[in-house]
């Protein structure tokens, strides 16, 4: 039986859509998945100068610098996974290196005045409405931050 012309169809939520990108482990590599990242999110629909593009824009650049910086193993590429269901954008950074892994979710503790380093995973804390660290299969870690957009959703073209 099919539903009168006209008649109001039940919304069916809307499939999320995936940006996965592999880049070298290097500073230009870095920066590359910050920039494409941006470019991403602009096109799901999530205004370039939005908080939620500024926030995630941050969080992408310090998971990246991080991987390169922490995570690079000679040879490898690091990869970048963003996830957009129109409410919530996942963001993961994955890289090869198994053995130097950062503290979680609530073990990060804010930098000293004068540290030269530390503050990455800190933003992410304060950025990121969750996040956690994992294990990659076969080999390495993903860190994934996951932000929600205010209003509960967002358009997408």
């Amino acid at each position: 039986m099919t539903a009168p012309p006209g008649a109001a169809r039940p919304q069916q939520p809307l499939p999320a859509s995936e940006f996965v990108q592999r880049f070298s482990s290097t500073r230009r590599g870095a920066r590359l998945a910050r920039h494409l990242a941006l470019h991403r999110m602009s096109r799901w629909g999530i205004p370039y100068d939005g908080d939620t593009a500024q926030a995630a824009a941050v969080v992408v650049g310090e998971l990246a610098a991080n991987a390169v910086t922490h995570g690079r193993v000679p040879g490898r590429d690091f990869e970048l996974r963003l996830t957009f269901d129109g409410s919530t954008l996942r963001i993961e950074v994955s890289d090869t290196r198994s053995e130097r892994r950062p503290p979680g979710p609530g073990a990060i503790e804010p930098p000293g005045p004068l540290a030269e380093s530390g503050r990455g995973l800190y933003l992410v804390q304060a950025l990121a409405d969750r996040w956690a660290v994992t294990d990659r299969v076969p080999v390495g870690k993903t860190v994934r931050a996951e932000l929600d957009l205010p209003g509960g959703s967002c358009p997408r073209p």
